[in-house]
């Protein structure tokens, strides 16, 4: 007998993703037998036959690279959050048959500082340019009390977030990626940048360095990671930002009014310490 309600990550590449070991721990905690969650490799070409197909059986749908924006035109509406960076990592298909975007990074990354005590920062800093250091501008709008320091590659990018920080109201300054390890004189550093990037960086970590948050959970610890634990400071990782976001997601997809965290985090440390 097939499952009553359904819901996926889509993404290319999705075999890596942590998304289904989440949402399946959620459903087993919360008694939801009936529910199920799988990941389908998709890309922008593919993505609307896939999102034609989908049936009444369909509670939701998580997308992840190259899909968040990929998907906003196949959409009958999104919301105010994920209109302000573009993006959508979140679809609620709703009883009447509306397809509704969300995006849960954003409100994800405000909770998983929260949850280690950041609040309120007078400065921050964000390392890279990509879409995820607009979600990151989009967090520090809330958090962030003074200007944001973005260190890029190149003046396109220095121009890209400078301009998402005028569309979300940060005072963005930009400097060059080769003084990156001055922005570790910040309360908070966002890394946002693939793997490996930032590996160069780690021995020029001062002790009782601020609040790191690097997105990144595999491999992990990251080598700046672990030097700015092994120097004093906080850090906050790229699975305690998966497990918020997708705490969000099941609470949207379901209707329940609060997902088990603690069950979830604990099912994605196991999976990453079994890779």
């Amino acid at each position: 007998m097939s499952a009553t309600r359904r819901a996926a990550v889509l993404g290319s590449p999705i075999a890596h993703s942590l998304s289904p070991v989440l949402h399946r721990a959620a459903y087993a905690a919360l008694g939801l037998g009936d529910w199920s969650y799988d990941r389908f490799e998709v890309d922008e070409a593919g993505l609307p036959g896939f999102v034609a197909g989908l049936d009444a059986s369909w509670a939701g749908l998580s997308l992840t690279m190259p899909l968040k924006r990929a998907i906003i035109p196949l959409l009958d509406g999104i919301s105010d959050t994920a209109a302000s960076v573009e993006a959508v990592n979140t679809v609620v298909l709703t009883e009447d048959g509306r397809r509704v975007g969300d995006n849960t990074d954003i409100p994800g990354m405000i909770a998983a500082l929260r949850e280690r005590g950041v609040e309120k920062v007078e400065s921050a800093a964000v390392l890279g340019a990509g879409a995820t250091a607009s979600s990151a501008l989009a967090a520090l709008a809330g958090i962030c009390g003074g200007p944001v320091t973005a260190y890029v590659r190149s003046e396109a990018r220095a121009d890209e977030m400078r301009g998402w920080g005028e569309r979300l109201g940060v005072d963005v300054r930009t400097a060059a990626w080769d003084d990156a390890a001055q922005a570790f004189s910040a309360p908070l550093v966002v890394a946002t940048t693939p793997a490996g990037t930032t590996d160069a960086l780690a021995a020029a970590v001062p002790a009782g360095a601020g609040t790191l948050f690097d997105v990144l959970y595999d491999p992990w610890p990251t080598a700046l990671a672990a030097a700015w634990s092994e120097r004093g400071g906080k850090v906050v990782g790229g699975l305690d930002l998966l497990v918020h976001q997708a705490v969000l997601q099941v609470e949207q997809m379901t209707g329940v009014p609060s997902a088990p965290l603690a069950a979830m985090r604990a099912a994605g440390e196991q999976a990453l310490a079994a890779r």
